[in-house]
């Protein structure tokens, strides 16, 4: 006897105990068949990328056999199926290296969350109530279509807009191909955690138009402002394993951390020392520091290049810098400033960093190149156990370009008909000043390609889930993180559920299986 005849044989046994021992049989379940052989206990293992933030860190999925509830035909039963039970990192990736942040654990809610949507939903009460029913996916794609047709037949497909979060991958890319043969500026992107403002300080400085990467295993002295660089910022997984180098990994050698910032966050919770500063007066700290520099004569002012001539006052010295006369300001000693600036030369290869809280004040430009300017000075861009820039890849290929994009707080201003968000949730997240919500509600359609409702998509008039990254080919392709480009792709680890509301590891529902169930 074959497997699947076992099955079968044991099926209709079942089922038939079930009939007897219940006196209620239509609400007996019945097991089907599965579509691919399973072994029971055995776990199969899949490559995979996290998408929860834009480190892009590998997954190697756990995928074992489970029971789903579905419906085939109108008849209640259960099937056997792969359902993933665990994530962990990639040993093989070359950003985590087989380490995974506690987010990443718990990605696997994306998939499993009660609350997920997995159906289209149209909007049957007031936008922003979150009431809808229940549609059909032809139903749900025609409306679309017809809005889209309808801004092409008007001559007016610049009336189009798509909201999503930035970050380089394929998705982006194809994103911009389709708004760019259809006629519409390209993508408008945000993220609450955006780094706008470093990747400009960086093109000024540098040069470089994004985020920096940092060689911390083999830096001997790290300062850093505001960046919580081992919890929640840039490349936590890749900075945290190359911290454990820099501090364990060198017989005889430990690294030294100096954390400076308004509140005490992870990593300065890790630092050798945490010194308190003013908010918002790190940038003048930095260049404090320079000047202590400088003037003691450690290192000349001139090799700062680029990066010096960006700040007022570098050529003669930042005479307005003098730990003496800044002191109060920054709210650390000038003794203190003038024994870090030391250390920093001393304790060879060093580097500074800079992110989070630091650059969220109006002088977050200022402050950005005030610390590339003390990199520069110190001698540690694009040198061993300094900072340095990931190699980009160019995945955009040869197609038309889309026109330039609104940026979201003129999104008011661009006469927009139909809007389409993708993966970002700007109504919670953005300032109040720009009045996002204000904005949406003028537009006439809006639609979200969101897994749960949130304070946007409850704006949409109609709501098109996308799968969960378990689900559905992923890639990501990330700005830094690494020495060498990356980018990483990924098949699906299971199959997508297709109606249900509510799901999870062992309890897995679904409404539409395929006819040979």
């Amino acid at each position: 006897m074959d497997r699947r005849s076992f099955i079968k044989l044991t099926a209709i046994t079942s089922t038939s105990a079930t009939l007897a021992s219940c006196g209620n049989p239509e609400n007996t379940f019945i097991r089907f068949v599965p579509d691919e052989d399973i072994v029971p206990g055995a776990s199969v293992f899949k490559p995979s990328v996290c998408p929860l933030c834009s480190a892009g860190c590998g997954l190697t999925v756990r995928v074992m056999d489970a029971d789903a509830d579905v419906v085939v035909n109108g008849q209640a039963g259960l099937k056997r199926i792969s359902a993933v039970k665990k994530l962990e990192g990639n040993a093989n990736h070359p950003l985590n290296q087989g380490a995974l942040c506690a987010r990443g654990q718990a990605a696997i809610q994306v998939t499993y969350h009660p609350d997920r949507i997995t159906q289209p939903l149209k909007l049957s009460g007031k936008r922003g109530e979150g009431k809808y029913e229940a549609i059909g996916w032809d139903a749900a794609l025609m409306e679309l279509i017809a809005k889209l047709d309808a801004l092409a037949a008007a001559g007016n497909q610049k009336a189009l807009a798509f909201a999503m979060r930035p970050g380089a991958s394929h998705r982006h890319a194809l994103v911009e191909q389709f708004l760019a043969r259809f006629g519409a500026p390209g993508p408008v992107t945000f993220d609450l955690f955006g780094d706008q403002v470093l990747r400009r300080a960086n093109a000024l400085s540098f040069g470089r138009d994004q985020l920096p990467s940092f060689d911390l295993a083999n830096a001997r002295s790290v300062i850093s402002f505001g960046a919580d660089f081992l919890g929640t910022w840039n490349s936590p997984v890749a900075h945290s394993m190359a911290y454990g180098e820099m501090r364990q990994g060198r017989e005889g050698m430990r690294g030294s951390l100096v954390q400076v910032e308004a509140r005490m966050s992870t990593t300065g919770a890790s630092a050798d020392q945490w010194v308190p500063c003013t908010p918002g007066t790190e940038g003048v700290l930095a260049l404090a520091l320079a000047h202590a520099i400088i003037a003691a004569k450690l290192r000349p002012g001139d090799t700062a290049g680029r990066a010096g001539a960006q700040i007022d006052g570098w050529a003669a010295g930042l005479p307005a810098y003098a730990p003496q006369q800044v002191e109060k300001v920054v709210g650390v000693s000038a003794a203190r400033i003038e024994q870090h600036a030391r250390r920093l030369v001393e304790l060879s290869p060093s580097v500074a960093i800079v992110g989070g809280p630091a650059l969220a004040h109006t002088n977050g430009l200022f402050t950005a190149l005030a610390v590339n300017a003390l990199n520069a000075l110190l001698g540690s861009v694009e040198q061993p156990g300094g900072m340095y820039f990931t190699p980009r890849l160019n995945i955009a290929g040869g197609g038309q370009a889309a026109a330039p994009a609104p940026t979201l707080d003129k999104l008011a201003d661009a006469a927009v008909q139909v809007l389409l968000v993708d993966g970002t949730n700007p109504v919670f997240t953005a300032p109040p000043a720009w009045k996002v919500r204000e904005t949406f509600e003028k537009i006439p359609f809006i639609v979200s390609f969101g897994n749960f409702v949130d304070e946007t998509s409850s704006m949409a008039d109609l709501i098109l889930p996308d799968h969960s990254f378990l689900e559905s080919w992923v890639d990501a392709v990330p700005e830094s993180g690494s020495k060498t480009a990356v980018a990483s792709v990924a098949g699906p680890a299971m199959r997508p559920d297709r109606k249900s509301t509510r799901l999870n590891s062992s309890h897995v529902s679904e409404s539409r299986m395929p006819s040979s169930a």
